[in-house]
């Protein structure tokens, strides 16, 4: 049986961070917009880019580096449009 090391376990917690929110998502519980939606993205894709980075694997960690920036950018975008 495989054992899960830390990093094993910060990688999966942030796919199923991302695999939630994708389903809630599209069961319509939550928005593509909404503010519930965009943090679990950038937490899972957060957690999962740490993953990558913990084991050298270059093209998760621009995948998932990318998907957390667009992320941060669509909640401060989210931000500025409730200010105004």
């Amino acid at each position: 049986m495989t054992h899960f090391n830390l990093t094993d376990w910060i990688g999966f917690m942030g796919v199923c961070i991302l695999l939630m929110a994708y389903l809630l998502q599209l069961l319509n519980l939550i928005g593509k917009e909404s503010v519930w939606y965009v943090w679990m993205n950038i937490v899972g894709a957060g957690l999962s880019c740490l993953a990558s980075i913990l084991i050298h694997y270059v093209p998760f960690i621009i995948l998932e580096a990318t998907w957390m920036l667009v992320s941060v950018a669509a909640l401060f975008r989210k931000k500025h449009h409730s200010i105004s």
